[in-house]
């Protein structure tokens, strides 16, 4: 993983595989630098070379859907250090939740995986006969547990939710959830664009007040499919051409066994994704 950036006024705390976390030098500022970087992680690892302009497009993408949200968020006010200005966000310091809030709306991925061996998708039962990108009957709140660095995240049952944050905070979770991504369909619908998952992390702040924070609605925590191309595809690829890492997904699994260090994306893999990433923001914002 790349070394992050030095930024005056500003001391890093943490990398994450896409991220890079700041403090202000200022003790008495308490808030957080987020700044995105143009790093690209598959399969829990970080490949070379990075997606360029990702860390910028997914900021601007960010931004745009908070503003579109009716539901607080992390976001600060004041100027971002002109440095990195395009691809970061000052935001408050919030008590994080433990919680990835997924919402499926569609049936793909790991939930379809888990729909052919046992008919439900995170345990929830689901009526026979769905194929591969087919809309729900209605949206799933499918949570997972945060895992500590370096270990994977688990899915979890709500009474696993209630468990670990209390019943009513829980409720609130999923509820909001529920709602955001049904604004976030119809919004995404309107352009000719379907939001077939999500997920959304959520922190507290000194009130206590549930805000939305990291990322939201991006194309690297969402999968988004051309509804023309959903309706009248007649293979799961056609239908379910997404606007996110996919591509690097793809060429990952058909050229590497998953032992040791992943190889190079071509120069073709990333351009091609690059373009993927700055459509879905044209569709979305125009």
């Amino acid at each position: 993983m790349s070394e992050a950036k030095s930024i005056p006024g500003w001391r890093h705390l943490y990398s994450g595989k896409v991220r890079d976390l700041y403090a202000s030098e200022d003790p008495a500022d308490t808030r957080i630098l987020v700044v995105a970087s143009d790093r690209v992680s598959a399969f829990d690892f970080v490949l070379s070379p990075g997606i360029p302009d990702k860390g910028a497009l997914l900021t601007r993408l960010s931004r745009w859907w908070f503003e579109q949200l009716d539901f607080p968020n992390h976001l600060a006010e004041g100027e971002v250090p002109e440095a990195v200005a395009d691809r970061a966000m000052l935001a408050q310091s919030l008590e994080m939740l433990p919680i990835e809030c997924v919402v499926r709306g569609y049936i793909t991925g790991s939930g379809w995986a888990e729909y052919q061996e046992s008919g439900t998708v995170c345990g929830i039962p689901l009526p026979v006969g769905l194929e591969n990108g087919d809309r729900l009957p209605e949206p799933l709140f499918t949570p997972a547990y945060k895992a500590p660095m370096g270990e994977h995240d688990e899915n979890i049952d709500f009474d696993r939710v209630v468990e670990l944050v209390g019943a009513e905070r829980a409720a609130e979770l999923r509820d909001t959830s529920l709602a955001i991504y049904a604004r976030a369909s119809a919004i995404a619908e309107e352009r000719g664009l379907i939001l077939a998952d999500t997920k959304f992390e959520f922190g507290t702040d000194a009130d206590g007040t549930l805000r939305l924070a990291d990322e939201v609605l991006t194309s690297d925590s969402s999968r988004y499919w051309d509804a023309a191309a959903w309706e009248s595809g007649s293979t799961p690829a056609e239908r379910m051409a997404s606007f996110d890492k996919q591509i690097v997904r793809d060429w990952l699994a058909s050229n590497w066994d998953k032992q040791g260090e992943p190889p190079a994306l071509p120069d073709e893999i990333v351009e091609r994704t690059a373009d993927r990433y700055r459509e879905l923001i044209e569709r979305l914002t125009a």
